[in-house]
């Protein structure tokens, strides 16, 4: 049924919600495709690097009494760093930089539906990737304060035989991270593309409030999410370790 409402949506308009090849181009006898998804990130991507450039100039430049622009830099600075500290305490603060990172490209990725593009989270190729950082950052901070003993012991608990089945659990958290946020995104941009394909002659200013929801508090509550797990497999693989 939802598959033939898609197909009928696809003959009816040229939605946004499946990816497109834009070009292609050959490079050692391979043909490579540059696709939508390419597109919008690069976009997502020199948008946050323009706002990250104004933004280190309004710190450099920071007046006593700060003008709008540095007060909403300062804001988002904070509120960052509250997230981490009241999630991972200051022991773990050091991972600030991390967490600040992937959560403001993510959120900024999952409501860019707003300005009429597909959301680069909406393509498993991109939250796969983060899920794979996280997973590697996971590991490392794993062997770095627990040592391979420490590691080794808890793939044995509470038994030695759970060895495989915790390794699957743990294998299987880049995985969980990416799916999760890929579903979410990407559920939100077929059904605008459903709404905007199948109620064309009727679909105006009201969608606007199914945007507020898929793209905006879904978007942030899926970015959240995704942080908060981050967070708290590195706390719980770092353990007590970090001081501050």
């Amino acid at each position: 049924m939802m598959a033939d409402m898609l197909l009928a949506a696809e003959e009816k308009q040229d939605l946004g919600f499946m990816i497109k090849g834009v070009f292609s181009f050959d490079l050692g006898g391979n043909t490579l495709w540059i696709t939508t998804s390419h597109i919008c990130l690069l976009i997502v991507f020199l948008t946050l690097i323009v706002f990250s450039f104004f933004a280190r100039g309004a710190i450099k430049k920071g007046t006593e009494v700060p003008g709008t622009f540095q007060n909403i830099v300062e804001l988002i600075v904070e509120l960052l760093d509250g997230l981490v500290k009241g999630t991972m305490g200051w022991s773990h603060y050091k991972f600030r930089n991390y967490i600040g990172t992937i959560f403001i490209f993510i959120l900024f990725s999952n409501i860019s539906g707003l300005l009429g593009l597909r959301p680069p989270t909406a393509d498993y190729g991109v939250t796969f990737p983060l899920g794979v950082v996280t997973f590697s950052l996971i590991t490392i901070c794993k062997f770095k304060y627990q040592k391979v003993s420490g590691v080794i012991k808890g793939l044995c608990e509470p038994w030695p035989f759970w060895l495989p089945i915790n390794l699957i659990g743990d294998f299987a958290v880049p995985i969980s991270l990416s799916l999760r946020l890929f579903a979410n995104v990407l559920s939100g941009t077929v059904m605008m593309a459903l709404v905007y394909g199948l109620l064309k002659p009727i679909a105006y200013a009201w969608p606007g409030a199914l945007h507020v929801y898929f793209d905006m508090f879904s978007g942030a509550i899926q970015t959240y999410v995704f942080c908060m797990l981050t967070m708290t497999y590195i706390a719980d693989a770092v353990g007590d370790e970090v001081k501050a």
